[in-house]
């Protein structure tokens, strides 16, 4: 049996899926966007920005759904530019504190809304 999580916390979805579903203990939660969902607004001030506001939505979903950083075993990282990388590895590192999720970082022709970087992520509790 599936679950659809949303939550008003973070960025709404702007096409037809749920930021997040759960079935069973496995949380799937679908590319996030640095959108604020308090103003509306891309956050594209500065990479080290727009990454934050990344992973800040993620821990928003992952709340909504029951589950923390602590469960995710699965991420994905798509970058507009792979030079991004050194940068958005050391804040997205700084959600984790051991046992570190599995993962990989594709470089893309284009993201959605013309951002530099989207991340999905898998949880299980």
């Amino acid at each position: 049996m599936k679950k659809i999580i949303n939550t008003p916390k973070a960025g709404q979805p702007i096409g037809p899926y749920s930021q997040a579903v759960q079935v069973g203990d496995t949380l799937y939660i679908s590319g996030q966007i640095p959108l604020d969902a308090a103003t509306g607004n891309l956050v594209l001030s500065s990479l080290q920005d727009e990454t934050r506001q990344v992973m800040t939505n993620l821990g928003y979903i992952l709340e909504a759904a029951g589950y923390s950083f602590e469960d995710v075993v699965k991420t994905s990282i798509f970058l507009s530019d792979l030079s991004f990388f050194g940068k958005v590895n050391e804040i997205y590192g700084s959600y984790f504190k051991s046992d570190f999720p599995a993962r990989e970082t594709i470089e893309v022709s284009r993201l959605p809304k013309e951002v530099n970087v989207e991340i999905s992520m898998i949880a299980v509790k």
